[in-house]
């Protein structure tokens, strides 16, 4: 077991050390200092906010829109249904009475018939 511990502190070393190496190798073949690095990052980083905002904007603008579109469609279709609605009733009314008519005809043909 010993000699196992030993195995894994030794490969533990390696590995900080082979970490340690790589990041000096890379700061002294970085092309540019630390001040420009940072402004860089500062520039992209506020050119994504700026299009996140843009898309944010444009998502929102786009929302509304349909949300306006689908309002103005369900008004077309509520004023298309009463219209169908009051055309039926009267188309009903004026069946019912006709119905009752003919039942009134009907009903002095059979009360002469008796």
């Amino acid at each position: 077991m010993e000699d196992r511990e030993k195995k894994i502190a030794a490969a533990a070393l390696l590995i900080f050390a082979g970490g340690v190496m790589g990041a000096s190798l890379a700061l002294l073949f970085a092309p540019q200092s630390g001040t420009r690095t940072r402004n860089d990052l500062l520039r992209y980083s506020k050119r994504a906010r700026n299009r996140a905002d843009e898309v944010v904007d444009d998502l929102a603008s786009n929302v509304s829109n349909l949300v306006e579109a689908i309002g103005e469609k369900t008004d077309d279709l509520l004023e298309k249904g009463k219209d169908a609605a009051g055309g039926a009733r009267k188309d009903l009314i004026r069946l019912i009475e006709e119905g009752a008519s003919k039942l009134e005809k009907f009903r002095t043909i059979l009360s002469r018939m008796r």
